[in-house]
């Protein structure tokens, strides 16, 4: 994976930060997010915060008022859990046709990346783990051979990130998802490329509903 740079970092800290606070309700549905205050809590400049906001906005969780400034977005439990069905239908497609599709240099890749979720999920950082498995999930949407399919998927899993990150600090959910990926993995390995497309779509399910968990226990 390739370094990230401190600008990025930066960036990437604030934007978790802001989302750990909307999705556990610390910031409330229609609440204004004012810059100025972001900027003296975080310590930076404009820049950095404005462009959290910007990643914050591609994901769904605040919207630009014009005029009137960001606020957080109002948005429902019940409508997310449909983004996650769709997803998982998405991300099975992703693998079927991965299984049926890839390359041994991507199959390496693929490898590679899962020792480094394992790598993480052995440290028991959450936050580093979900980095590691994004990167796992992307190689596989690249291996389907399909760039439609690849631009959908990774515009529904950007708006779904903050809460596949979140729900991993669930108890045993890490070592749950690492064991999912093993066997999607293992699937593909064996060409059982239905097999992969459903441990695939089961394991953003089974993110769904740790969200709905997680959701519960914020309230």
């Amino acid at each position: 994976m390739n370094a990230t740079s401190p600008s990025t970092y930066r960036v990437r800290t604030i934007r978790d930060q802001l989302e750990d606070d909307i999705v556990n309700g610390r910031m409330q549905p229609g609440e204004q997010v004012r810059v100025e205050q972001l900027m003296e809590r975080f310590g930076v400049s404009r820049t950095p915060v404005r462009e959290a906001l910007q990643q914050l906005e591609a994901s769904g969780l605040v919207e630009v008022r014009p005029k009137r400034g960001t606020y957080v977005t109002r948005q429902g439990v019940n409508e997310l859990f449909q983004m996650f069905e769709v997803m998982a239908e998405l991300e099975a497609l992703c693998a079927r046709l991965a299984c049926r599709r890839m390359q041994d240099p991507q199959l390496s890749e693929i490898r590679d990346a899962l020792r480094a979720c394992e790598q993480e999920a052995q440290a028991s950082d959450a936050d580093a783990y979900y980095y590691a498995n994004e990167h796992f999930h992307q190689l596989i949407y690249q291996a389907c051979g399909n760039p439609f399919l690849v631009q959908q998927t990774t515009a529904l899993k950007n708006r779904l990130k903050p809460y596949r990150r979140l729900q991993l600090r669930l108890r045993n959910r890490m070592a749950q998802s690492l064991s999912e990926h093993v066997d999607i993995v293992q699937a593909i390995v064996d060409g059982d490329c239905e097999k992969a497309s459903a441990v695939a779509r089961e394991h953003v399910l089974v993110q769904g509903q740790r969200f709905v968990d997680l959701v519960s226990l914020a309230q």
